[in-house]
């Protein structure tokens, strides 16, 4: 997955049910225009939600085939809220790891999930912060939450930056999100 596609799912890090192809194709222009640098310095492009939620949906498909349902994101000032149904121990399995008999006790079946955060970016580094992560209705902050990021997570991406700066790429200087869009602001 690209750079940009890894920043865009950290945006969620975790697809509105009215989204169409349409929209996916419309964010894959919009991220091909960014990915090869064909926005002028000090331009912007808009991602709308119905747009990045098509794209989500799309991508974690791909990779996460049945493991993942119906994942959405929601917007806010600076904010993401993801939710999805997962199931872990499937998820673990569609990656050709073998699933110990507690943890397929513990984590089997589908579960729902939600994960709050906070995107922080400007000069070219953004910071995405996960405030909350709930599942099933249990609410994981603090030490519970790093370890849950530190088991999961980066089980899964290595590479993943969680709470601390990343680059941003393309020419990108700063994400803006608003309820209604991710404006995505290429630098001079």
């Amino acid at each position: 997955m690209s750079s940009m596609g890894r920043a865009l799912l950290a945006l969620a890090a975790v697809v509105a049910m009215g989204a169409t192809g349409g929209d996916y194709a419309t964010v894959q222009r919009k991220i091909d225009l960014i990915q090869q640098e064909r926005t002028p310095a000090g331009s912007s492009v808009a991602l709308k939600k119905d747009e990045l939620n098509a794209y989500i949906r799309r991508e974690v498909a791909e990779v996460a085939q049945d493991a993942v349902r119906e994942p959405r994101l929601e917007l806010g000032a600076n904010r993401a809220t993801g939710f999805a149904y997962v199931d872990f121990a499937r998820l673990q399995q569609s990656d050709s790891r073998p699933v110990r008999w507690i943890m397929a006790r513990l984590i089997g079946g589908e579960r729902s999930v939600r994960v709050d955060a906070r995107i922080r970016s400007g000069g070219g580094k953004a910071v995405v912060e996960v405030e909350r992560v709930e599942i099933s209705g249990m609410n994981f902050t603090g030490g519970a939450l790093d370890f849950l990021i530190r088991k999961f997570l980066w089980s899964y991406y290595p590479d993943a930056k969680v709470g601390q700066p990343f680059e941003l790429a393309h020419r990108i200087d700063r994400f803006e999100v608003d309820p209604r869009e991710v404006r995505v602001v290429i630098g001079r």
